[in-house]
């Protein structure tokens, strides 16, 4: 068997023992492949892609109990590679077995943070089939970050189908499991070896991928949330929509703070009126009655460029309109009215929400006070909320994932 396998366009010149079913259904290119226009300056192609199987001694072990695995310390067996280049553009898309990346250590993500990645999963549903949650959302987000990182465009079509012949091949770390799933990290780096702040001429997309397990492996555990004005996450006109590596190292030194506060999580905000804007990486939505009496799931606005427009965030607020059982609203809103609802019982539940968890309650905000300089402890009465709204988010978005409730257009077969 050659090493590095012919292009899948016309057909896959390969059968393993172990990957006889896949090598069947990807024998021949989808008609819709052979009429599409074909410039590779515009994006790498499905068709060229190239696969180099794994040997025996390179497939690695599955765990055995999925739920106790730690996020992001396990691989599976294959990545992905692209490499780009300004002259010729896009090359062939590659799939072979996972293995340390070879860059010049003058490229420019190791820096000027060249860099951006997605986060998202595929899951095994309840009748056995391997499905992406919402991946369109993901590559539409991907693509509107390399813009702004200077970094090549691509089609996003062809990407998921290059995801879902990994899947394919990594088909068995998909765990059987309803609380478990197999994380995708997509990512593009710049690797143009040249020092100088400019664009990079040279580029590599590739994809690690990893079982996960489950985030509440004992039921919810509300966290708590520092909330401290004098740490930003963004600003308008930077980066805060974008996912890129730049917005997540300032805040690891900020996470320690809160850890030392015991605090799990970072509550950030901005500006003089202290606006909500994300809880640690996630989104956040608050469920209270409003100074109107009206019964409203409310979460802050992307206008400003402060959030990153989050695929749960999207899920969460297209199933709240849908069910039509209260008021949905995307709004600034500050601390000043957090604390007044408080005070008047009128917040019922917080919580964040994200690809890792779906969503988490919020129990405590310790808030430093800018005008006393001390910090107040804020109770949130999640776990104790008759109105149940985070919960029936969650159970609905988990039996969507795992094949329990079809929705239409969320869930992309392998």
């Amino acid at each position: 068997m050659p090493a590095i396998l012919s292009r899948v366009a016309p057909r896959i010149n390969y059968v393993g023992s172990r990957l006889m079913a896949s090598a069947a259904r990807l024998e021949t290119v989808p008609r819709e492949e052979i009429h599409k226009e074909y410039d590779r300056k515009k994006t790498f192609y499905h068709k060229d892609l190239e696969i180099q199987l794994a040997s025996p001694s390179q497939l690695k072990t599955k765990p055995l109990d999925p739920t106790k695995l730690k996020f992001g310390h396990t691989y599976a067996d294959y990545m992905m590679t692209c490499d780009w280049d300004a002259e010729t553009g896009w090359h062939h898309p590659k799939i072979e077995p996972i293995a340390e990346l070879k860059i010049h250590p003058g490229a420019k993500v190791l820096h000027y943070a060249s860099e951006l990645f997605e986060g998202m999963k595929a899951y095994r549903g309840v009748d056995n089939k391997i499905r992406m949650f919402r991946p369109e959302m993901n590559m539409a987000r991907m693509k509107r970050t390399a813009i702004r990182a200077a970094l090549p465009d691509f089609d996003s079509e062809e990407m998921i189908s290059v995801l879902t012949e990994m899947l394919r091949l990594d088909q068995e770390w998909v765990p059987n499991s309803d609380v478990c799933s197999l994380y995708m990290r997509p990512t593009l780096i710049g690797t143009d070896p040249t020092l100088g702040v400019a664009v990079s001429t040279e580029a590599k997309m590739f994809v690690i991928t990893g079982p996960v397990g489950a985030y509440y492996s004992t039921g919810f555990q509300p966290v708590s949330l520092l909330a401290d004005s004098r740490f930003i996450r963004a600003f308008p006109g930077g980066v805060g929509a974008y996912k890129m590596g730049c917005n997540y190292a300032p805040t690891i030194w900020v996470g320690k703070e809160a850890a030392s506060k015991n605090c799990q999580q970072v509550l950030w905000l901005y500006g003089e009126n202290e606006d909500l804007t994300e809880v640690g990486t996630m989104n956040i939505f608050l469920f209270w009655k409003n100074e109107e009496g009206e019964m409203e799931l409310i979460t802050p606005p992307l206008h400003r460029g402060l959030i990153l427009p989050g695929v749960t965030r999207d899920s969460v607020l297209q199933l709240g309109r849908e069910w039509g059982e209260y008021k949905v609203t995307e709004r600034t809103l500050n601390m000043e009215e957090v604390k007044k609802a408080l005070s008047e019982k009128r917040l019922y539940e917080m919580f964040g929400a994200g690809t890792a968890c779906v969503v988490s309650p919020v129990g405590k905000i310790l808030y430093h006070n800018k005008v006393t300089d001390e910090y107040e402890e804020l109770q949130i009465p999640t776990m104790a909320s008759k109105y149940g709204v985070m919960q029936k988010f969650y159970n609905t978005i988990n039996d969507i994932q795992y094949g329990r409730i079809i929705k239409d257009g969320w869930m992309r077969d392998i």
